[in-house]
């Protein structure tokens, strides 16, 4: 553990700035995050300035001392977010609703132009009298005698004179 110490101690200072660390973290490295399971960072939220040095020096005296004012600049000096401001709902959903309204109408506006444009008429082999010619083609040529083969609801319109009855 003493290794460890010595090892956190010397490793990111840089990155931190000129800001005090007051405790361990949320896994033991130098950074700020506002979290409700984890309320105590690592180091403060905001750098060290003469003035906030001053005033954390009467911090060490008696607090009755200090005014609303200089308590609330001593509490945001080391914290960005209350724990209402934490927990008051956020206002992602609205882009995240929007992005996605977005997306649904470029894609509805995308299938009118493909049925518009792209897709035309279809083959003439799609039509009910073809289909009904293939179904009475196949069961003539006996094709796939076991299984037997689907016979469409029109094919009885398109059947063939010369067709034997099953």
């Amino acid at each position: 553990m003493g290794i460890y110490r010595t090892t956190r101690g010397i490793c990111n200072r840089d990155k931190i700035g000129n800001r005090d660390v007051v405790g361990y973290g949320l896994n033991g490295t130098y950074m700020y995050m506002d979290l409700e399971m984890c309320p105590f960072p690592a180091i403060r939220f905001r750098e060290n300035t003469p003035e906030l040095m001053a005033l954390r020096e009467k911090e060490r005296g008696d607090w009755r001392r200090l005014c609303l004012d200089e308590k609330k600049t001593l509490y945001r000096a080391s914290f960005c977010q209350t724990f209402a401001e934490m927990a008051e709902p956020r206002s992602e959903w609205k882009s995240i609703l929007g992005f996605t309204l977005v997306g649904i109408s470029a894609g509805f506006w995308l299938w009118i132009y493909c049925h518009i444009f792209v897709h035309r008429d279809a083959p003439i082999t799609f039509s009910e009298e073809h289909r009904g010619a293939l179904y009475w083609r196949l069961k003539a040529i006996m094709h796939q005698p076991m299984t037997g083969i689907y016979k469409p609801p029109f094919a009885d319109k398109y059947k063939p004179e010369t067709m034997p009855e099953d």
